[in-house]
């Protein structure tokens, strides 16, 4: 038992750093990072992680800074490196969110919004919907063992409290922002394009016949016909998230390679 507490302080600083990267990720990772689970959970989760993780990082402790300003840049390296793993990961997310959005204003739902009981904010219905399956598949797939294995290898391929922010990784960020809307025109295109042809189709009839009162026919079969089609997205969602998945353990070396120093 004194051999378990008895630690240097150069370990201590060590494992520090270790907690401040695994912090970060699961603060920003989905559903860790929300107000669902209480904030000892979330801390406990962290040090168990971090201990787990603090077998395999190699450090020579002399490289370490003796004052104070120098250790907080490290912790400040590590909080970006975390930062970085763990928006890569949010922005795929992100994207299902923007095509429930967009659907949910084709379908006339843009002011039905429910409450986030993550963030405690406003978000539409489909959006949560969306968001939920999304998450489902990524836990099922094993997304939350790929962050995990991409935390290890950060520390084999970034040196602990080294940062390089290359124009290489800001161009890949400047990508992944890009694919937010590409993906989500992808998910949401089978219903927006529906609902598109619907508006027209009511349109073109009140063009013709002034005396239809096509606000209420238009309103609920606009709802069914996105429905039906919002259907479809969730199995889009679910192909989509597949194929995220196999390319997200690629994405994190290509990231955490263009980060490290090594």
């Amino acid at each position: 038992m004194t051999e378990i507490i008895d630690i240097s302080p150069d370990q201590f600083k060590i494992f520090l750093l270790v907690l401040t990267r695994v912090s970060v990720i699961l603060f920003l990772f989905p559903i860790f990072g929300t107000q669902v689970l209480p904030g000892l959970v979330k801390a406990g989760l962290s040090l168990v992680i971090s201990l787990g993780l603090y077998t395999v990082v190699t450090v020579d402790p002399q490289y370490f800074p003796d004052s104070i300003v120098g250790f907080t840049i490290f912790m400040v390296s590590e909080l970006i490196i975390g930062a970085i793993l763990g928006l890569s990961v949010r922005m795929f997310l992100s994207s299902v969110q923007l095509a429930g959005q967009l659907i949910s204003f084709q379908m006339g739902f843009a002011m039905i919004n429910v409450i986030d009981p993550q963030t405690g904010g406003q978000v539409s219905i489909l959006d949560e919907i969306g968001y939920w399956m999304v998450l489902l598949v990524f836990l099922l797939l094993g997304g939350h063992h790929i962050m995990i294995y991409a935390l290890a290898e950060s520390f084999q391929l970034i040196d602990m409290g080294t940062i390089s922010l290359k124009k290489d990784l800001l161009l890949k960020f400047v990508t992944l922002s890009s694919d937010i809307f590409i993906i989500s025109l992808k998910i949401g295109a089978p219903a927006i394009v529906a609902l598109l042809f619907v508006s027209t189709a009511f349109g073109l009839s009140a063009k013709f016949s002034p005396q239809m009162n096509i606000l209420i026919a238009a309103f609920p079969i606009q709802i069914v016909v996105g429905l039906i089609f919002f259907g479809i997205t969730l199995q889009i969602i679910v192909i989509v998230s597949r194929s995220y998945l196999l390319q997200l353990p690629h994405l994190f070396i290509t990231i955490l390679t263009l980060l490290g120093s090594k």
